[in-house]
């Protein structure tokens, strides 16, 4: 299908697909089964400018908003996920500094962002705050300079290996979720340390890490926008980066379908290729089907988020959803026309089914999700 990409946004897909094919296809296979984080691979996107897609100009960035970000993690997830979800992952550490943040933090971080010289880690979960994302209990002290924090992360991408963290913590305990704020801590500040490096079922490339907290000292002025607004920012943020989880699992998914194809044309079984059997063109047609109903979904609601709406809460999470199920039911699929070797390490199928679990668990659980896109239909009906 055609969906009247702009000449910008088209050169931008291409140079991912290029950097992905020629930079990561050769050593995805090492960097899953070593759980190695991808410093090469990230300097040479830096190289590329695709750190500049998601920052504004005026910050050195090239002004992209969530479908020229959905458009580079699709293309980079189509050859590995793991290394793509690192990329992403700093566009949603900086979303809430580029929203909210106050000029004099906007100019002393984002251009090292854009320029891919530091990368960004967003901290929202912890023990008792996954779905429930206002169960936490990082707590953030008002003291001489500044604030105190103290407190545990948990399973957080690009831990450990970021340079920059935006923190939602507890600045008034009594007020629950109305009480968190949001801050920018750098990596090294005394009294921010970091916990055990998670091992994964997918998605190994990436750095998943604890995040400690211990008496740890931050400016005052690395608050980024009012204090007690936190949650607000931070469901804000995720409506905004819903897209882009879709377009981790729409890349996995075309990924899987393409391998899927190519193999299936090249098996002979019973003196002939097997794609030529009309039960393995049924399935090879439904994945195509489920892949470009993802993407034409994943493509409008990302422009719906960037054209300034404020409404983007059913239609961001319905893209994650729909494409993250699509992606599961699709290297499944990809798998099962791909027989004993798609089972095998040898091909790519088995890792791109383990790497789409997680799209359908992070940024909001689907079933998480699909409550909220409920919720979002209540309230038309009772307007009506």
């Amino acid at each position: 299908m055609q969906y009247f990409l702009t000449d910008e946004q088209k050169t931008i897909k291409e140079l991912a697909r290029k950097l992905a094919e020629e930079r990561i296809l050769p050593v995805r296979a090492h960097l899953d089964e070593a759980e190695e984080f991808p410093w090469p691979i990230i300097k040479d996107m830096a190289d590329s400018d695709l750190f500049r897609v998601f920052v504004p100009a005026e910050y050195e960035g090239l002004g992209g908003g969530c479908l020229e970000l959905s458009l580079v993690v699709e293309e980079l997830s189509r050859v590995c996920s793991g290394v793509a979800i690192s990329y992403a992952a700093t566009a949603l550490g900086s979303y809430t500094l580029m929203d909210f943040g106050s000029e004099e933090l906007k100019r002393k971080f984002l251009p090292d962002i854009a320029a891919g010289k530091k990368l960004c880690a967003f901290a929202l979960t912890e023990s008792t705050a996954g779905s429930d994302a206002s169960g936490i209990r990082t707590t953030a002290e008002k003291v001489e300079g500044g604030y105190l924090l103290n407190g545990t992360k948990q399973f957080i991408t690009n831990g450990g290996e970021a340079e920059l963290y935006t923190i939602i913590a507890l600045t008034d305990k009594s007020k629950g979720p109305r009480g968190a704020s949001a801050f920018m801590v750098e990596k090294g500040t005394p009294g921010f340390t970091f916990g055990k490096k998670e091992k994964k079922m997918g998605i190994r490339a990436s750095a998943t890490c604890e995040l400690v907290f211990q008496n740890c000292l931050i400016p005052e002025g690395n608050i980024i926008g009012r204090p007690g607004m936190g949650f607000i920012m931070a469901m804000k943020l995720l409506d905004k980066s819903r897209p882009g989880v879709g377009a981790q699992a729409l890349g996995i998914a075309q990924g899987a379908l393409e391998a899927a194809y190519e193999y299936t044309s090249q098996r002979i079984q019973f003196g002939q290729a097997i794609i030529n059997q009309p039960v393995v063109q049924s399935m090879l047609a439904d994945m195509s089907i489920q892949v470009e109903a993802a993407r034409a979904l994943i493509y409008a609601a990302a422009r719906y988020a960037d054209s300034g709406a404020k409404d983007i809460t059913e239609s961001s999470a319905a893209a994650k959803v729909f494409a993250s199920d699509v992606a599961m039911r699709v290297t499944t699929d990809a798998v099962q026309l791909c027989g004993g070797a798609g089972y095998m390490k040898d091909y790519p199928l088995e890792k791109m089914m383990r790497d789409a679990k997680i799209t359908q668990i992070y940024e909001g659980s689907n079933q998480v999700l699909r409550s909220a896109v409920a919720a979002e239909l209540r309230k038309r009906k009772a307007k009506s």
